[in-house]
């Protein structure tokens, strides 16, 4: 019986079904179209030039092997690669036949590559990011220099995923920390850590593919692959970055279909080794909208939380910024500064730069007047809370004492009372659990923390002296 191309390519296809996953047979060979056998030269159509690279570099060997063993030792392969003409609307395709480049035919000098397909300056795919087509190398990463972890301030609050993320860094794809979850509230730095490990990654590994990619700008990529009708070229150009960064994936809660093309990129790019790297306002559990498969192999990596900066952070983080831009700032308006803003580093430093807008500008001296006046207005707008810090210098400033006093193991009556109404007016005026509360004042326990509020609210009642005290620290601490 006479074979045509599709028993050929059909019986080639019961082979290679057997000899790759099935995600690599859904991607790579099921697109694949025979379309002509002549001879022992089987002719296959591929959708796109990258699609023809992509089996030429990874999957040649098996099929040429499966070739010969379907048309004998002189088969070969030859592709005709699907073009668009991009001129006249009805204008139908074309195609361009390129032999394989192991096997014996050989190339028909008749047929020449246009300049845009010629493989030593070729463009491989639509690259979603503006430019179509650009070449693998000469990705744009989308990262910002100044992101780096030299710029990054490491604290309590962030110490682990720092520590995670350069460890990333050092080994892209080859660690358990993939994919390296990152998590936290709006503005404690989890866009700056993820780009920095891409940032240490391009210089450890300068041929490896880098791309940061916010979850909004990847599913309106998406919609416009399929208004263009190259959906899988856009999952191609993804699945060819050796690290990717995904910030605010929680964006994509309730987007089933960008999910299962994320779900498609996620699934290639881990089982081969390259690096994910998330984050998200809320850790991995308390997503919703997402598949239970997405989520599992969110928790496959590790998901690390960034904390709100202590004081000594926030201070840290105010002296890199002065450093950088060469700017000296006295110490008391770096403190006040750093216990005005407490919960958002961005703001914090949106707060520094308008210091720094309004001193230059209206040729002011840097001070603690000036400092109040800009704080004072900046903070109105961005719901200030009340710090745990806050309140020990506030304590502090009342009575005259030193603040690392109010933390250190010393019994003398005045210094445990004061630490005492910080633990009392912290309670009262911010969210944080009573073992956080005493961990920031002296290492105490939670049951210590519940001994001064029931201790200040018994001297209140029956000390009027003392009332007193607690009335204007009230006072001092509202009007912070």
């Amino acid at each position: 019986m006479e074979q045509n191309q599709n028993t050929v390519w059909g019986k080639c296809l019961e082979f290679i079904r057997d000899n790759v996953s099935i995600q690599a047979y859904n991607t790579w060979f099921k697109p694949i179209n025979p379309v002509q056998l002549k001879g022992d030269v089987l002719t296959i159509e591929v959708p796109s030039q990258f699609f023809y690279e992509w089996l030429e570099e990874h999957y040649i060997k098996l099929l040429k092997m499966v070739v010969k063993k379907e048309l004998g030792h002189n088969g070969s392969l030859e592709y005709s690669i699907i073009m668009d003409r991009g001129t006249k609307k009805n204008e139908a395709p074309y195609t361009i036949k390129l032999p394989t480049s192991n096997s014996r035919a050989t190339r028909n000098p008749a047929v020449t590559m246009p300049y845009n397909m010629q493989r030593d300056n070729s463009k491989d795919i639509p690259n979603p990011f503006i430019i179509p087509g650009i070449k693998k190398v000469k990705i744009n990463s989308n990262l910002m220099e100044s992101n780096s972890f030299e710029n990054y301030i490491e604290g309590d609050c962030n110490r682990l995923a720092r520590s995670a993320g350069y460890a990333v860094a050092e080994n892209p794809g080859k660690t358990s920390f993939n994919p390296l979850f990152l998590y936290s509230p709006t503005g404690l730095g989890k866009t700056h850590l993820s780009q920095a490990i891409g940032i240490q990654v391009k210089n450890n590994f300068p041929e490896k593919t880098v791309l940061y990619v916010h979850s909004n700008q990847f599913m309106q990529q998406f919609i416009e692959s399929i208004r263009n009708n190259n959906h899988n070229d856009f999952i191609h150009f993804y699945q060819m970055v050796d690290v990717l960064i995904v910030d605010d994936i929680h964006h994509l809660a309730g987007k089933e279909k960008t999910l299962d093309v994320f779900f498609q990129v996620f699934n290639y790019l881990h089982q081969n080794n390259k690096q994910l790297i998330i984050t998200s306002d809320i850790p991995p559990v308390e997503l919703t909208g997402f598949n239970n498969r997405l989520l599992s192999r969110f928790k496959w990596g590790l998901a690390a939380d960034l904390q709100v900066p202590d004081l000594e952070t926030r201070m840290a983080i105010i002296g890199k910024k002065l450093y950088n831009e060469g700017i000296e700032m006295p110490q008391d308006v770096v403190e006040y500064l750093a216990y005005s803003i407490t919960n958002n580093v961005r703001e914090l430093e949106g707060a520094l730069i308008s210091i720094l807008a309004q001193a230059s500008l209206n040729k002011k001296e840097i001070n603690i007047d000036l400092a109040k006046q800009i704080i004072d207005k900046y903070v109105k707008s961005t719901n200030r809370e009340i710090s745990i810090e806050y309140i020990q210098k506030m304590v502090c400033e009342y009575f005259q004492i030193p603040l690392d006093l109010i933390n250190s193991k010393t019994r003398k009556r005045e210094i445990v009372q004061a630490r005492q109404l910080a633990m009392f007016f912290s309670k009262k005026h911010t969210k944080s659990s009573l073992a956080h509360i005493g961990k920031q004042c002296g290492n105490k326990d939670h049951a210590t923390v519940l001994h001064a509020v029931k201790t200040i609210n018994n001297l209140a009642e029956t000390d009027k002296k003392f009332r007193i005290y607690v009335t204007d620290l009230e006072k001092k601490i509202k009007l912070q």
